[in-house]
């Protein structure tokens, strides 16, 4: 479970509303399902950077534009904010999400014919939107959004204002029901570093050509921080320990991006295992892609201590993540079944680990009903199984401590064993010469630093790996958030953000 940091330190505005509606759509009902599931046991992982966005709404210490808007009263609306709202109120999957409200649909349909919006049109758009945006555990058991739901279209302010505090009365359950499941035994939860860096990179961006010698980095500019993986990977580990009241074992470093040289801070931290991709397994080892060395933890014996590995299988993952939403329900969970049988008859009676491991939030409005019948007749059928058992990370670990080690831990990814993603374009490239320029000026400040606390929180921040992911993909939200970080940053420590950064880094 992942969001960015989208806020603005110094406004406290974000100017993207992923945070609070992912929370009313993704984060508790995962959880909640698991009432009907008692034997299912699962492991969720929770990016620090999301968790204090949560917290932020919680304490109303935050709010994001869209929720602004969504504030106001219709007639009060300007003509900008008219033009806000058709642009970005039709933001979720049109054929699975606004096709199941007749009136959202309709006005999808209008507004693609560029017709005339009325007063009532934009009201009924910010309910519809908002609402569409909570999951249907929710709108199904809170009397008051059933009502609203069931009333389809002419909606008023009052059942506007319903429906943004059923949001923040939702938001307001996330951390309670993980609390709750975790002390039933059900659920583990791991973390990852706190603002999602690619580990190996911050350590060195030269890594990424052990991952890929083709990588083209930066040529004049190396960024080589180690003391800040070593803080993320810290800070993440307290934080989670003082909102969940234990300390996490287990870590899913951002978007499995690993190497050989970090693996010391994450055993000083104190965490026990963590997860990557199949695809470094295999470089590590040499060996054939196989389920009998896959299916399996791994110890890594270091000086610095034991750390535990498990390696997703990443068709199978995938095929959750990216493919079945195309299916119907029943031959979906019917073909992840039969792959599990086919696991079953390669190892007869013998044991052995497989980990699915894939995005927590983003795969699901693409399914039918937002993943609710996939997961349930999934849950089911492995409830029903004789010969599977779901357990947690830790848990398989108590029981089934790792045979075999890994002498030395290839770098690589998720995405195709390497960090390109995230480096080797002209403008991942660009943006990674501008935040080595920034970093400099807290090694070797020429003044005293008039809030050092905010600014190493900005530069954290701008560490994270989704601004670096989305240049070369021409989306200029991504791009305009990573020059609002780093226009921030050289404010906080006294300084004019420097002209280059009024332009976009990657032309549109």
């Amino acid at each position: 479970m992942h969001q960015p940091y989208y806020t603005n330190l110094l406004t406290k505005e974000s100017p993207s509303p992923w945070v609070r509606l992912h929370a009313t759509k993704d984060y508790s009902d995962m959880v909640l399902i698991l009432e009907k599931f008692p034997k299912i046991h699962l492991t969720f992982n929770l990016v620090p950077s999301l968790v204090e966005q949560i917290e932020d709404y919680i304490h109303n210490s935050i709010r994001d534009a869209f929720e602004i808007i969504s504030q106001k009263r219709t007639s009060e609306l300007t003509e900008q904010d008219k033009h806000f709202i058709r642009r970005n109120f039709f933001k979720i999957d049109p054929q699975r999400v606004i096709s199941r409200f007749p009136r959202f649909y309709q006005l999808y349909h209008k507004a693609l014919s560029n017709a005339a919006f009325t007063e009532h049109d934009y009201l009924d758009l910010v309910v519809c939107f908002n609402l569409a945006w909570i999951d249907p555990y929710f709108r199904q058991s809170m009397p008051e959004l059933r009502r609203i739901v069931s009333k389809g279209r002419f909606f008023n302010e009052e059942d506007k204002q319903i429906v943004l505090e059923k949001q923040r009365e939702i938001i307001r359950q996330t951390l309670p029901t993980y609390k709750k499941f975790i002390a039933r035994g059900q659920i583990e939860v791991s973390t990852t570093p706190f603002y999602h860096p690619i580990l190996p990179l911050l350590y060195n961006t030269k890594i990424a050509l052990e991952a890929n010698p083709k990588t083209h980095i930066p040529a004049d500019v190396v960024f080589n921080y180690p003391q800040d993986a070593r803080a993320q990977i810290f800070n993440a580990v307290d934080f989670m320990e003082q909102h969940l009241n234990r300390k996490p074992q287990g870590m899913w470093p951002s978007e499995e991006a690993v190497s050989e040289h970090i693996l010391p801070f994450i055993i000083q931290s104190g965490i026990k295992w963590i997860v990557t991709d199949e695809a470094v397994l295999f470089k590590s080892t040499g060996k054939k892609r196989s389920g009998k060395t896959l299916y399996q933890p791994y110890r890594l014996e270091r000086e610095d201590g034991v750390l535990n590995m498990v390696f997703r299988d990443r068709n199978l993952s995938d095929l959750i993540g990216f493919i079945y939403h195309r299916w119907k329900t029943e031959d979906a969970v019917n073909n992840f079944m039969h792959h599990l049988q086919n696991i079953h008859h390669l190892f007869k009676d013998d044991d052995c680990l497989l980990t699915i491991a894939l995005d927590g939030e983003n795969a699901w409005e693409y399914y039918p009903n937002d993943g609710c019948d996939f997961l349930n007749l999934l849950y089911q059928k492995i409830s029903d199984a004789d010969f599977i058992k779901t357990v947690t990370v830790s848990e398989y670990l108590e029981t089934h401590p790792a045979q075999q080690t890994i002498k030395k831990l290839k770098a690589g990814s998720w995405i195709n064993g390497d960090f390109q993603k995230w480096i080797g374009n002209q403008y991942k490239n660009k943006a990674w010469e501008y935040l080595a320029q920034a970093r400099k000026l807290l090694t070797n400040p020429q003044a005293p630093i008039p809030n050092p606390e905010l600014a190493w929180k900005q530069m954290y921040i701008l560490e994270g790996s989704d601004w670096f992911w989305w240049y070369g993909d021409k989306l200029p939200e991504f791009d305009a958030l990573f020059r609002m970080h780093l226009s921030n940053f050289y404010r906080i420590i006294g300084k004019e953000p420097p002209e280059y950064l009024n332009s976009p880094l990657e032309p549109a």
